[in-house]
């Protein structure tokens, strides 16, 4: 079965005086339909630039993304992205800034049935009371709210998430963990997600790929989370498996970051599309 999204060996590099400054390079990553996957590694080893490739906000300097069987060439409604700022505009009502992408998805539905859909997938992350207010009004944890219902209600093919929690404090991140997992497990939307925290990594994904140190970061290891859904944190951090993946994703994090992993596999020549594949590339 072929991959859902595929991120065939990509390199970004930028021209510096001195030369190519490689942020990534030959980063390969296969997800299915429906998986949960976690970027995760040290600030500057190339995890927003991994998902910026993907959401079509930067272009690779060599290889390419596919989703569902289309080569990504630019940004697009069929990936929703959540940013770590949520990004509103501070004149609209949180109603009106959900409602900016779903009148272009939407744009034969009726006025009201745009409403509604916005209304409704407010109402899911708790914001049924708060339609009407705008941005300066609402804490930051009821924007980044805002931000998962724009991205929820425009039906992606695929969530991109930029470390949407890490300007909270502790509380309102669990929050918003179990607020993301809750409609996230309504569709099972494939989703790719950036975080530094090990705790959330584990507690969200399906897989957590780990990065090597920048610069010309690349795959370090790749974590299975064998943990069964739905899941529930208390549970979860009573499991005596719990803290085994934990502390392996830390010592990755302390210890071989900085490692290269060995050679990749063997490359097969360039497709009619121009995108390099690995020979037998299978989803893991």
């Amino acid at each position: 079965m072929p991959a859902f999204l595929d991120i065939s060996y990509v390199t970004k590099s930028y021209p510096t005086p001195s030369g190519p400054a490689v942020i990534v390079q030959d980063f390969h990553l296969a997800l299915r339909q429906g998986e949960f996957a976690t970027l995760i590694g040290h600030s500057g080893c190339g995890k927003s630039t991994v998902l910026a490739m993907v959401a079509g906000l930067s272009e690779p300097t060599s290889g390419g993304v596919i989703l569902s069987g289309k080569e990504i060439a630019g940004p697009g409604p069929d990936r929703g992205v959540v940013f770590q700022s949520p990004c509103l505009l501070p004149w609209l009502t949180a109603l009106d800034n959900v409602l900016l992408g779903v009148n272009r998805v939407y744009p034969r539905a009726t006025k009201a049935e745009r409403r509604e859909l916005a209304g409704y997938y407010l109402d899911l992350v708790g914001l049924g009371d708060a339609l009407h207010k705008k941005p300066g009004e609402l804490s930051q944890g009821m924007r980044q709210r805002v931000g998962l219902a724009r991205a929820f209600a425009l039906a992606p093919k695929m969530l991109l998430l930029d470390e949407p929690f890490g300007m909270l404090d502790s509380l309102t991140r669990y929050e918003l963990q179990d607020v993301l997992l809750e409609l996230w497990s309504r569709d099972q939307k494939t989703a790719l997600m950036v975080t530094h925290d090990v705790d959330e990594a584990l507690f969200l994904s399906d897989r957590i790929v780990m990065m090597t140190d920048g610069p010309a970061a690349t795959v370090g290891e790749i974590l299975e989370v064998p943990f069964p859904r739905p899941r529930h944190r208390k549970a979860l951090l009573e499991s005596a498996g719990y803290y085994v993946l934990r502390e392996r994703l830390i010592s990755f994090l302390e210890e071989r970051s900085h490692l290269r992993p060995a050679a990749p596999p063997a490359i097969t020549p360039k497709n009619p599309n121009g995108l390099r594949h690995a020979s037998g590339t299978a989803v893991a």
